[in-house]
């Protein structure tokens, strides 16, 4: 059985399971086999360096800025329009086939904008040219997540599920946890305020999931098992991101200002900025 296998079998026992106190100690243990899972499936296959034809592009300037979404939702036209790049853009998916950079000249810092071919539900699992997309994704300082502003939720929560994954974690710091493994002296679990998702025992059973059997445990906020089985992989990537939603004059003006007053969020069109270039 693969990897992807595994992961889906995992998945449907966690489903199948109620969530309640007895079983909780039994779902931690399932998420750290994921996690472990998922880590395996990053990596790429031996004799490989992981990148992939058009995909290593060397950093250049003061930040890197990955836009990513779905097929079609307007990324080659908004880096042709921010770095007169040209970036192939058609009514058809899957126009952008490489990363394709641009540079954004602001007073006088210079941001590299990457324009990365779109994702597709799967793309953590290797579908698509996920792995490459999201490896691109994970060396940037920003992420522009472009998205199609009649459909934007449903995309939004798809790629962000993708992203979340392969260990991109959006608009989110890391856990206030210590954690160091040892040689030694067993394991030493202690907080400094009330735990209401995780206790000592559950903490246990996820660090012996990891063959972790001398460590220290400090939680300095009550955090979730998510958020330890992060720390423990050591491998996840906190980074902003911006919500772009684009195609705005194709829905109603109370949609477009919803859209504009969520966090982290612009609204935008560029056909409409296409359109008006065009009359002048």
């Amino acid at each position: 059985m693969g990897i992807i296998e595994r992961i889906k079998e995992i998945e449907a026992e966690m489903a199948r399971t109620q969530k309640n106190k007895a079983t909780e100690y039994h779902l931690g243990q399932l998420k750290a086999k994921i996690a472990k899972l998922r880590t395996q499936l990053l990596e790429p296959p031996k004799g490989s360096s992981g990148g992939g034809d058009g995909f290593e592009v060397t950093k250049f300037g003061h930040g890197r800025v990955a836009l990513i979404g779905f097929p079609s939702v307007g990324k080659s036209t908004l880096l042709t329009m921010l770095t007169g790049t040209h970036s192939e853009a058609a009514s058809y998916e899957f126009t952008t086939l490489t990363c394709i950079p641009g540079i954004i000249n602001y007073n006088d810092t210079k941001i590299q904008l990457l324009d990365l071919p779109g994702i597709i539900e799967g793309a953590s699992e290797g579908k698509g040219r996920g792995r490459q997309v999201i490896a691109v994704a994970k060396s940037s300082d920003l992420v522009l997540m472009v998205l199609d502003a009649s459909k934007s939720e449903g995309h939004r929560q798809i790629l962000t599920k993708e992203l979340e994954a392969v260990g991109l974690r959006l608009n989110k710091r890391p856990p206030q946890i210590y954690f160091k493994k040892k040689k030694t002296g067993g394991i030493s679990f202690n907080s400094t305020l009330p735990l209401t998702h995780i206790d000592e025992k559950l903490c246990y059973q996820i660090l012996h999931e990891y063959k972790i059997h001398n460590a220290e445990v400090l939680f300095r906020e009550d955090a979730t098992v998510d958020d330890l089985i992060d720390v423990i992989e050591g491998n996840r990537k906190y980074i902003k991101c911006v919500y772009v939603y684009n195609k705005i004059d194709v829905i109603g003006i109370d949609d477009v200002d919803k859209l504009a007053r969520q966090p982290n969020s612009v609204a935008i069109s560029c056909n409409l900025k296409e359109h008006n270039a065009r009359q002048k």
